[in-house]
């Protein structure tokens, strides 16, 4: 939908335009690259004021963004964790099939699946600081329904000794890790068959929070303790 091409669309239905050319240009451009004129524009609206009304600034319509797709991600993990808690032995391998099997799937979403998950690695992938829950990207970590939390907590016991946690936040690396993955599959071959892909980025992320802790990382672990004791 771009204004040349269409009549101006007010209320939800702008909204959702809105949504839509924000998704096509944020994959496009960069979450920082595309303007919001230019946004506003692709939606047909004649100037920001409609942005500023339903989604206040760029961080508000990454955030609606972000809500419309996660909102089926959760789903979808939580039926998998669900299915996970009637086995009588759950491996790391299973849990992390729960991470990425319902991000895979959104890359077969037309409405905006491809482009979500690009925006998402971008998001998840801003720096090292944890995210917070009322930024963007919060919407992914901390989705209205639990399940990202849920899936942490049963990682969690799976871990070896020492890994999960600070400093090493083993558990947001693998989200990270996952999620930037995605958005480079999405980029390139957002269609086609991803099982392959899809199973190889589950072993990857399985090695990733399986892994014991070094001789050298302990000894590190070790010196850095007094420290933060201090």
């Amino acid at each position: 939908m771009t204004a040349s091409t269409t009549s101006r669309v007010s209320g939800p239905a702008a909204q959702s335009a809105i949504i839509t050319a924000a998704e096509r240009l944020f994959a496009a451009r960069g979450i920082e690259g595309a303007s919001l004129r230019e946004i506003m524009r692709e939606a047909g609206q004649r100037n920001t004021t409609s942005l500023q009304y339903h989604f206040r600034d760029r961080d508000g319509l990454l955030r609606a963004l972000v809500e419309k797709h996660v909102s089926s991600v959760a789903l979808r993990r939580g039926a998998l964790l669900d299915l996970l808690d009637t086995r009588e032995e759950t491996t790391l391998r299973d849990a992390c099939t729960a991470l990425v099997q319902p991000l895979v799937a959104k890359l077969g979403d037309p409405d905006g699946g491809p482009e979500f998950l690009q925006i998402a690695a971008q998001l998840v992938n801003r720096d090292n600081r944890l995210i917070d829950p009322d930024e963007p990207a919060g919407a992914i970590i901390y989705d209205r329904g639990g399940s990202q939390e849920r899936w942490s907590r049963l990682v969690e016991q799976l871990m070896p000794p020492g890994t999960a946690g600070s400093p090493l936040h083993r558990r947001f690396a693998a989200i990270r890790f996952a999620y930037v993955e995605i958005g480079r599959r999405a980029a390139s071959t957002p269609r086609g068959n991803h099982t392959l892909f899809s199973s190889q980025l589950v072993d990857l992320c399985a090695a990733l929070l399986g892994s014991e802790i070094s001789v050298e990382t302990q000894r590190l672990l070790d010196a850095r303790a007094p420290e933060r004791n201090g």
